[in-house]
């Protein structure tokens, strides 16, 4: 299977929360993150559809982190693909 992807990834695990509606929040924690995108590892995200908006901050930080907005790229059985989503 060819790499479609645009960005690199790095190896980053951080504890991140995910808001949708679907569930509220949960927190969870990414396995590695590029430019354009993050993987997070959770099992209430494993309902989710591709194309779903959710939101997400990372945690255990200094100061608050700001709130991103992804759309879910892929899904699979630990978690989901999320892309970050241009703020205009």
């Amino acid at each position: 299977m060819r790499n479609q992807r645009r960005h690199p990834r790095t190896s980053m695990k951080c504890r991140i929360r995910i808001t949708h509606p679907s569930f509220g929040e949960v927190y969870a924690h990414t396995s590695d993150l590029s430019d354009g995108g993050v993987y997070v590892r959770h099992p209430q995200l494993v309902m989710l559809q591709p194309g779903a908006v959710v939101t997400g901050q990372v945690q255990d930080l200094p100061i608050p982190a700001p709130e991103l907005r992804m759309v879910v790229m892929r899904v699979d059985a630990e978690g989901a693909g999320l892309q970050f989503l241009r703020e205009e």
